[in-house]
């Protein structure tokens, strides 16, 4: 057995407080806004809500829940997120695989390209002519196609493959697979912790997106929740949201004297938060086995 000795002793003590600091600074800001949207809109307002609510309610989430505004703000989230997310590891995960070959003509070049685009882009305004010379603009298509290749997660996939027994690939030809039969049957499969984890780093991007749809939808319909929080976030003016929702909504609100602008907000952003926090716990295991696998194989 170790005997730790006095600085021993001061160094863990000082390491475990840095980090209960450390995590009650990070998860407190989430918890409050929990408190928050459980709490009375007016009585919120008086101020003094910290760990717990004071006049405890279901109200803002009632209002939320049952605005068909949101829910169809949710609802293309959740289908923007598993749809740019499974295509953009399909696309990425086959140009990687291309580029993986040493046998590829241009290899390098293509390398160089990749990577100059990691440092410069076109810049907001071209970005906004080529979507509309697309007919991209308000359509759902333009939080896909954009997003398809990721050089980032490609240099990633690149690499791990590159790593993977050559041995591999060569029984696979023998018994008569292809290029394609060899990425599907193989090279995909052992690929999984890499597949989690840039997976998870694609819907994270996708479900927390609301910029884009700023500036290229304008069709209420398309709009996912995040932009509609950031749209409810800026806002200073209770009565501009209530119009903004259907009847339905705005019958309950005038019933529901209790729900604020702020508390409205805390429990959207509670309501848009959750189920992508919720994704984190089954796939944190693969996080830095897929990461360094990734990046550290030549």
């Amino acid at each position: 057995m170790i005997r730790l000795t006095n600085g021993d002793r001061i160094m863990t003590v000082t390491i475990y407080f840095m980090l209960a600091l450390l995590t009650f600074t990070t998860f407190y800001p989430f918890w409050n806004a929990l408190v928050i949207s459980l709490n009375e809109g007016v009585d919120t307002a008086k101020g003094g809500i910290t760990f717990w609510p004071r006049a405890f309610t279901l109200e803002n989430y009632s209002v939320v829940l049952n605005d068909a505004r949101l829910l169809n703000g949710f609802l293309i989230s959740v289908i923007r997120t598993v749809v740019g997310t499974l295509t953009s590891i399909l696309f990425t995960a086959v140009f990687a695989y291309g580029l993986s070959k040493r046998e590829l003509m241009g290899r390098k070049f293509y390398m160089v390209v990749c990577i100059i685009t990691m440092y410069f882009s076109g810049g907001l305004i071209p970005t906004f002519l080529l979507m509309r010379e697309l007919n991209l603009m308000n359509s759902f298509w333009v939080f896909i196609i954009p997003s398809l290749i990721s050089v980032w997660n490609m240099i990633i996939f690149r690499t791990f493959f590159q790593g993977l027994p050559a041995g591999l690939e060569e029984s696979a030809k023998i018994d008569g697979c292809g290029h394609w039969g060899t990425l599907f049957r193989i090279v995909i499969p052992l690929s999984g912790p890499v597949i989690a984890t840039l997976a998870l780093f694609t819907a994270v991007y996708h479900w927390n997106d609301w910029f884009l749809p700023s500036i290229y939808i304008s069709n209420e319909k398309l709009l996912p929740i995040q932009t509609m929080l950031n749209q409810i976030l800026n806002s200073n003016i209770m009565s501009e949201q209530v119009s903004q929702m259907d009847s339905a909504a705005q019958g309950r609100m005038s019933q529901m004297r209790s729900v604020t602008t702020k508390s409205l907000s805390m429990a959207t952003m509670i309501v848009a938060t959750v189920p992508i926090i919720a994704v984190y716990p089954f796939l944190q295991k693969y996080f830095v086995k897929g990461v360094l696998v990734g990046s550290l194989k030549e």
